[in-house]
């Protein structure tokens, strides 16, 4: 179930990122979410989720395991966007229309249901890990 997790996370913050980099006046609108002037702070944003996203499937489908983007940085991630987000919505009174607030929450919900799965694959199995770092790793697959 690793991989598909890490796709998924990947996937989601892929999206986010073109978004957040271009952050079209006409979805903003259309979705009813919070404009942000300049659009500066989304861009980097954006630019650090494109790359989450690509770390993420570094480590889904790279030949070394460990060498993106692991499913425990992604729970922190997830979790910590999950938690500002839902934040901002309950405490920050943002002003913004009603699909505004729909969206908004079902970005928490995504973010915080993928988390819940990516913990539950890593720590609900009560497995140890027992592979060896990377180096380790790397050591052990090199051709002699």
């Amino acid at each position: 179930m690793r991989r598909p997790l890490l796709v998924a996370d990947a996937l989601v913050n892929l999206l986010l990122g073109v978004l957040l980099i271009s952050f079209p006046s006409g979805l903003v609108r259309a979705l009813g979410i919070p404009d942000a002037t300049p659009a500066f702070y989304t861009g980097v944003l954006g630019a650090v989720l494109f790359g989450v996203g690509l770390a993420l499937l570094l480590e889904a489908y790279g030949r070394v395991r460990g060498l993106g983007l692991g499913l425990g940085g992604a729970i922190l991630i997830n979790s910590c966007g999950a938690i500002v987000l839902a934040g901002w919505l309950l405490v920050g009174g943002l002003a913004m229309p009603l699909r505004g607030v729909i969206f908004l929450w079902s970005l928490v919900v995504v973010l915080g249901a993928i988390s819940a799965l990516e913990a539950w694959d890593t720590w609900g199995h009560h497995r140890v890990q027992t592979e060896p770092y990377n180096d380790e790793l790397e050591q052990t697959k090199r051709p002699d």
